[in-house]
Parts: structure tokens; C-alpha cells; sequence
């Protein structure tokens, strides 16, 4: 009783730790600023940091949901689970969300190829749906276009035309944008007022747009058809063992493909002089390095792994020589590393593999078709 109350403090410790770092960076993507002084800029206060409960309360919901789903279906299928612990993440220079996510703790082994996939699905899903309300609230509810006025008083010389003229000398990094997927291509397109919808490197000023983005963004990663990710509970109750041993590591060569495409092209190296030459080979040594890490256990042979990472190097730097201006989306190396490298690409074999009724069968597809709705090729956008 006494370990079990250790637990519960535990978890709504890390709870209240994590609302108040995502507040916290919440009023600092609303107001451009920060809480610890930086560079003579104006500091955040107590007003702002109770502002950044727009971002935080309706981020932090989607994320319970999702947890949730997982604990409550995990409890119906006699599985005992904990709780949610959550991660709080607050650096105080910006550019964080406050959180790191939140995970459940499975505590009993999983023989059915039926509980993953009911376990698998009811987080994403539960969590999608709330998403889709705070996303349809921000869009139908954006003030008027001089808001972005209050964020960036700077801007009133250039009106509303400030698009045009705001982004053409800052620093590398200096704006950060939202990219586009099919389903915030439909908010902006047939619930937002045309009028109102800021420019694509201020949305990150909307709470409640960043919130919902940020949630189908972590949805779409989470639906990733891949090992031990709700998408590879998914997709591995749906196709079974044998089927999902080929197409589990074929999606992740092509995910590993997309992201590292243009990190480095032929041209890097023919345009070169000495010194950049040698900088960039050692780069280039290091890149491989990476990715024979990321590939390391996608086979039981060494040799195995480093042929299909020059493989994929190869097959890179081929597509940039045909069409340099291709790139893929180079934020997403870190996660496939975590991903080959952590959590695996394989799933978990399962004693029983009943296939799914109907019903579930149904599920599933629309599941991963809530990951191509959510997925942004390019999610996020650095100037």
C-alpha cells in the first residue's frame, strides 16, 4: 500500500511538474519571449505564464485521452497497466513544448495478437478525436489579422502585408512555421475565415492551433506501422507474424530513405574546395555511421545492416544527382534512430494469433488512415 501511494505521488507530481513547464512554453511560442532574461529582451510574467494555460490545457487534454485510451482498454483486456507518467521537459530558451510525452507501464505479457491492436488503437483514436475539437474551435474562433500586431508590434509598418517583407533578413532558425497535412489543409481551407488565418510562421502564436497541430503531429509518429508503436500494434494484428516480419522493415528503409534525402548531394562534394571537401567526407562518414546505427538491428548480421545502409546512402545520393531540389524532411533522422536503434523495428511475437472480426479489421484501416490525415511531410519549417 505504501509503495503503491509512493507511485500515485509520483505520478501526479510528474502531472502538475509537466502542466506547468507546458504552460510555461506555452506563453513563450504565444508571445515570442522568454521567462529567463535573454539578450535585453522583455522577460515573461505572471499574466503571460496564466495565458499559456491555452496551450497547455488543451495540449495536455489530447494527451490524457490518448493515455488513457491505452489504460482503460488495457483494464477491459484483464491487462494490468499503470497509470500515466508524464515527462516534463522545460529548457528556458525556448523552443521546447514542455513535455516529452507521457507513457503507460504494461505490466503483464501480451499473448494476444487481438489486445495489441485493441490496446494499440484506442490511444490514438480517443486522442485524434479530441484534436480534431481543439483544431475546429481554434480555426473557427482566430482574432482578428492585427493581432499578430500585439505579438509583433514591429510589423505595423508593413500592415498586413507583413508576409512579404518580415522574413527576408532573419538569422538561420530565427522563424519557426507549420507545415501542412491533409487534415489542417481542410481547417484552413473550409473552417477558417480566409481573412483571419495568420501566415504560416506565426501560427506558432495561436495556442490553440499549435496545440491541435502538435497533436496530430505526435498522432501521426505514434500511427508510424513500425515495431512497438500503436501503428505497429496496428498493422501487426492486421497482417499477422509472417507478413509483417517483410513490411515492417520495408517501411522503415523507405521512412530512413525520405528523411536523410538530401542531407548530402553529389554536388556538395564537386563544388568544394580542399578544405570543405575533407569537412564534408568526414560529415559524410559520420552520416553513414549514423545510419548503419539506426539499421544495426534490423538484422541478426552485421554485414546485413551495413549493405542496406549503403544501400540507402547510395540510393540518396543518386535521386539528389537526378533531382537535387528533392529533399526529404532531415528532423526525422533523430526518430528513426530512436526508432531502429531503441525501440525496434520488430514486434513482439504473440502466443495467439487469432485474426480480427470484421469490426476490428474496419478499425484499423481507418487508423492508418488517420496517420496519412495527420502526417506533414515536412511538419515543422526553420527559416
Amino acid at each position: 500500500m505504501r509503495q503503491r501511494t509512493k507511485t500515485y505521488l509520483l505520478q501526479g507530481g510528474l502531472f502538475l511538474i509537466t502542466l506547468i513547464t507546458t504552460t510555461m512554453s506555452g506563453a513563450e511560442w504565444m508571445y515570442g519571449r522568454l521567462f529567463i532574461p535573454f539578450e535585453n529582451m522583455p522577460t515573461l510574467g505572471w499574466k503571460e505564464f496564466v495565458d499559456g494555460f491555452q496551450f497547455s490545457i488543451p495540449f495536455l487534454a489530447i494527451l490524457t485521452v490518448h493515455e488513457f485510451g491505452h489504460y482503460f482498454t488495457a483494464r477491459a483486456n484483464n491487462v494490468r497497466v499503470s497509470l500515466p507518467y508524464y515527462i516534463p521537459l522545460w529548457l528556458g530558451i525556448g523552443q521546447s513544448i514542455g513535455t516529452l510525452g507521457a507513457f503507460i507501464r504494461i505490466k503483464d505479457y501480451i499473448n494476444s495478437r487481438r489486445k495489441y491492436f485493441d490496446i494499440g488503437i484506442a490511444g490514438p483514436l480517443a486522442g485524434f478525436v479530441l484534436a480534431l475539437v481543439v483544431l475546429w474551435y481554434g480555426f473557427s474562433h482566430l482574432p482578428p489579422p492585427e493581432f499578430i500586431f500585439t505579438i509583433h508590434p514591429e510589423y505595423q509598418k508593413w500592415g498586413l502585408d507583413y508576409g512579404q517583407y518580415a522574413y527576408q533578413n532573419l538569422p538561420p532558425g530565427g522563424a519557426v512555421g507549420l507545415g501542412d497535412n491533409l487534415l489542417f489543409t481542410f481547417f484552413k481551407t473550409y473552417v477558417a475565415d480566409p481573412a483571419r488565418i495568420p501566415h504560416r510562421y506565426e501560427m506558432i502564436h495561436y495556442p490553440y492551433l499549435l496545440a491541435g497541430y502538435l497533436a496530430l503531429f505526435f498522432t501521426s509518429l505514434n500511427l508510424i506501422p513500425i515495431g512497438q508503436l500503436d501503428g505497429g500494434h496496428i498493422l501487426y494484428a492486421l497482417i499477422g507474424r509472417d507478413l509483417y516480419r517483410w513490411v515492417a522493415p520495408s517501411l522503415f528503409i523507405v521512412f530512413a530513405f525520405y528523411a536523410g534525402l538530401g542531407v548530402f548531394k553529389p554536388s556538395d562534394f564537386a563544388l568544394a574546395n580542399d578544405d570543405a571537401f575533407f569537412s564534408e567526407l568526414v560529415s559524410f562518414g559520420l552520416y553513414i555511421t549514423f545510419l548503419y546505427l539506426a539499421f544495426s538491428r534490423i538484422s541478426e548480421s552485421r554485414m546485413t545492416s551495413l549493405l542496406i545502409t549503403l544501400s540507402v546512402v547510395v540510393m540518396q545520393l543518386i535521386f539528389s544527382w537526378i533531382q537535387p531540389q528533392w529533399e526529404g524532411y532531415s528532423g526525422f533522422l533523430v526518430f528513426v534512430f530512436v526508432l531502429g536503434r531503441f525501440l525496434g523495428v520488430y514486434h513482439p511475437e504473440t502466443e495467439l494469433q487469432e485474426p480480427l472480426d470484421t469490426k476490428r479489421k474496419v478499425l484499423g484501416w481507418l487508423a492508418l488512415l488517420v496517420f496519412i490525415l495527420c502526417f506533414s511531410p515536412k511538419p515543422f519549417l526553420i527559416s
